[in-house]
């Protein structure tokens, strides 16, 4: 399938990974070239002195909603704030309704996503019929089919069967793909409210063990060296996570984890305020948590960054603690918190920054044309990075339509500027520009990307 074409855009002056103030050309939707004194002919010329370039960031977890619960988000709609963040790619979770247990559902998605238009959208399918946890879902189809899913997941429920788990990884192996786990043992976490620690004591809230989370990535990662397959860990949030971890790769175990912004800035004590944006699944920890997952991070025991995005319409977080949803909104904020948390910190540089939410984000979900380097011949997924710019979170003005942004109110570093997908700007003066567009298909089937 031939796709648009693209203008030609002369980016000047901007520091690539945060080093040298290099020139990036931009034709047809691929840097042509990269240098100093770069000139092209009727290019659109961006002035970015103080910005930094980067590959447009890749998010491994991402709750858009459609179809079926369009009153929390649709892909639209979350496909806008994925490109005001500085995403050009994201996977879609698989909790829908219908859920993407089938080819025809991840097919659904997958079009819906080239038709916005924002940036590529990856549907994640199913591991299991309905998120039942009883059977496995079409795996192989959805693999098969235009989607080309590679990446499976019950996100938002435990596939707590080991057995069933076992059968997965086995199964996922013959197309490379990779099983992520949402890792809470159900008998362990019956009626949680919060991390079980000193908060939840004090408040007479049920608490949420870290050993709910931590026996189930023990048990998954020792099933991923018996059967030589892929696992990713969803959202990791406690300390002892990060040291088994740590302890299936030094063991050369084929597991890979993600941290989400929010567990790297908040802590439980947030809960004291019984304010339902902050209850979420797994939960706010200890700032102990947090330092760990930060360590892990910056030392790449944690791979990526992944947002889990989790709109909810705001009848479900306005009401009493113990009735609210769990989930938080990600994807307009993830840059900055990791800015203020891993950078600004001395923690990492933005060649790490691009490595965890971009480049190795984009390779555990094989996605060829994304996370790719900043270099002549590359797809142009840039983005363009304010990092001396500060905000307020307001989530009344984002073009998400969850308003449950734990952030709000709060002052946070850096700002996206820019955002070229496929070698067009979908944002430009940190707004919202047109999205790119995919020449019509002869045969109305579409294709993958």
């Amino acid at each position: 399938m031939t796709e648009t074409a693209t203008g030609t855009y002369l980016i000047r002056g901007a520091a690539i990974l945060g080093g040298d103030a290099e020139d990036l050309l931009i034709r047809d939707g691929l840097i042509a070239e990269r240098g100093t004194g770069l000139s092209a002919e009727g290019a659109t010329v961006i002035e970015a002195a103080g910005l930094v370039a980067l590959p447009g960031m890749v998010d491994i977890h991402t709750h858009l909603r459609e179809p079926g619960r369009e009153d929390a988000e649709t892909v639209e709609t979350g496909t806008r704030a994925a490109a005001l963040g500085g995403y050009t790619a994201v996977h879609a979770m698989a909790n829908s309704n219908p859920v993407a247990d089938t080819a025809g559902v991840v097919e659904q998605v997958h079009s819906l996503g080239r038709a916005s238009g924002w940036v590529d959208v990856r549907p994640v399918g199913a591991v299991t019929v309905g998120l039942a946890g009883e059977q496995l879902a079409e795996l192989g189809a959805m693999a098969d089919s235009r989607a080309q899913v590679r990446v499976f997941s019950d996100d938002g429920i435990c596939v707590h069967d080991p057995v069933l788990m076992r059968r997965a990884l086995e199964y996922v192996k013959a197309f490379d793909g990779v099983v992520a786990q949402h890792a809470q043992e159900p008998r362990l976490t019956a009626g949680a409210q919060m991390n079980e620690g000193t908060v939840s004591a004090v408040l007479g809230l049920a608490g949420w063990p870290a050993v709910a989370e931590e026996s189930i990535i023990a048990r998954d990662v020792l099933l991923a060296q018996h059967v030589g397959s892929r696992l990713h860990v969803c959202h990791v949030s406690t300390a002892g996570s990060v040291e088994i971890v740590r302890w299936a790769k030094e063991r050369g175990i084929n597991v890979t984890a993600e941290v989400t912004p929010h567990h790297l800035l908040l802590t439980d004590e947030l809960v004291r305020s019984y304010d339902p944006v902050y209850k979420v699944n797994p939960p706010l920890r200890t700032d102990a948590d947090v330092q760990a997952l930060r360590a892990g991070l910056a030392d790449g025991t944690i791979d990526v960054v992944g947002t889990d995005h989790a709109p909810h319409p705001s009848e479900h977080k306005e009401c009493e603690w113990a009735q609210a949803a769990m989930g938080m909104t990600g994807l307009e904020t993830a840059l900055s918190v990791v800015q203020e948390t891993m950078i600004e910190t001395g923690l990492m540089t933005w060649a790490d920054f691009a490595r965890v939410t971009s480049t190795v984000p984009a390779a555990i979900g094989r996605v060829a044309d994304q996370g790719r380097p900043l270099e002549a011949g590359e797809p142009a997924n840039v983005i363009l990075v304010d990092p001396a710019a500060r905000w307020t979170v307001d989530p009344y003005k984002m073009a998400t339509m969850g308003r449950n942004s734990p952030f709000a109110g709060k002052e946070l570093p850096g700002a996206v500027v820019a955002t070229f997908f496929r070698g067009h700007p979908t944002v430009l003066g940190g707004k919202l520009n047109t999205p790119y567009r995919y020449a019509a298909d002869p045969a109305g089937a579409g294709s993958s990307n």
